[in-house]
C-alpha cells in the first residue's frame, strides 16, 4: 500500500530550536532517505517553498484569477512530503516516526487511492 507522509511545518517552532539542533535535524535526513531508499519504501519526496512563494489560481465566470498566494492564513503549512509504500499503515506510521523534524513538525499519514500512471 502506498502512503503519503505530509510534513506539516510549523516554523515557530522550528526557529525556536537552537542553531545547533536545526543543523542535527538536517544533517540527519540524508541517511533517513538513504534508508528507506534501501529498503524499498521510499518512492520520493519533495520539499516545498513557503507559502509566500505560492500562487493561487481560480476561475471564476470561466476566467483564471490569479493572486499570490498563500491560499489561506496559517501557523502552520504544508512543507513537503515522502511518498513511501509498505507493508500496513502500522509501518507508515513507524516511518513517520522516524523522520528526523517528526519531534517538530507534525506527520500527517494519508493512504494513496489513486497515482496516475499506476499500473497496479
Amino acid at each position: 500500500m502506498k502512503y503519503m507522509i505530509m510534513i506539516t511545518m510549523n516554523p515557530t517552532a522550528w526557529d525556536a530550536l537552537p542553531e545547533e539542533e536545526r543543523n542535527e535535524v538536517v544533517a540527519r535526513i540524508d541517511p533517513f532517505m538513504k534508508k528507506l531508499s534501501e529498503s524499498g519504501e521510499l518512492l520520493g519526496t519533495q520539499a516545498l517553498a513557503e507559502p509566500k512563494e505560492s500562487t493561487v489560481v481560480r476561475v471564476r465566470e470561466g476566467v483564471p484569477v490569479v493572486t499570490d498566494g498563500p491560499y489561506a492564513e496559517s501557523k502552520e503549512y504544508l512543507a513537503g512530503f515522502y511518498l513511501v509504500e509498505c507493508e500496513s499503515k502500522e509501518r507508515a506510521i513507524e516511518i513517520a516516526g522516524q523522520i528526523p523534524d517528526a519531534h517538530v513538525n507534525a506527520m500527517e499519514i494519508r493512504p494513496v487511492v489513486f497515482s496516475s500512471g499506476d499500473n497496479a
